[in-house]
């Protein structure tokens, strides 16, 4: 981590704190087309095992674990009806300090692998006045989204000669990290459900360490 050229930051539970906004919107969609409210345990569990780095796809998963099928382009547009539209989005809040990005720019280049849609991320970024300070690729840049390293070796193109470091807080980022070679830090909230059990996985996984929150991130530089 000592050689790091370039900071690539997740930006859901990195960046971002997405327990009312993208977390949220699983559990009304769920309960709009269940009826049943899922717990943030059991959402959390979905993502421990990997393979959930989509909300749309685990919230139609999450449906039809109770009983309900629900085609996915539905469940895509009502997701996205209450994100955007009834503005969850703006329900979440950033987690860096003051500061913290403004010095790692200084000593570093930035950038953003993320699942989100290039204009839900763009959202956020331009809320919090972070708007091309990082070289940004999200979920409709790529082929293949995480846990497939496509976002990570498009950085790395770009970058050559460059080592990356990437900081993520699912399984699916460690696994894009490994795909592509590159060193992988952990996040994981001392308030996030399953917290124990995302710490083993992440470690399982190769994290080199695992985090609070992204702004342990200095100590490690």
């Amino acid at each position: 981590m000592k050689n790091s050229d370039v900071i690539v930051f997740d930006m859901d539970g990195v960046l971002m704190d997405v327990t009312d906004s993208y977390r949220e919107s699983i559990v009304r969609t769920v309960r709009h087309f269940t009826g049943t409210a899922v717990s943030r345990e059991r959402i959390q569990d979905y993502k421990n095992q990997g393979g959930w780095n989509n909300d749309w796809a685990l919230s139609q998963r999450l449906a039809a674990d109770l009983g309900v099928d629900v085609p996915y382009e539905e469940v895509a547009n009502y997701f996205v009806s209450i994100f955007l539209d009834e503005g969850l989005i703006h329900r979440e809040r950033p987690i860096p300090a003051s500061g913290l990005l403004e010095r790692l720019a200084g000593k570093y280049e930035l950038a953003i692998f993320t699942g989100r849609s290039r204009k839900e991320a763009t959202i956020s970024l331009a809320r919090e006045g972070w708007l091309g300070h990082f070289h940004l690729v999200a979920s409709d840049d790529v082929e293949n989204e995480k846990p497939a390293p496509d976002g990570l070796l498009q950085i790395a193109a770009l970058k050559p000669g460059k080592q990356l470091l990437y900081i993520g807080d699912t399984v699916d980022d460690a696994r894009s990290g490994k795909a592509a070679g590159v060193p992988f830090v952990g996040i994981a909230s001392p308030t996030s459900p399953k917290r124990a059990e995302l710490v083993a996985a992440l470690e399982s996984e190769g994290a080199v360490a695992v985090l609070n929150d992204v702004n342990e991130l200095e100590s490690l530089l």
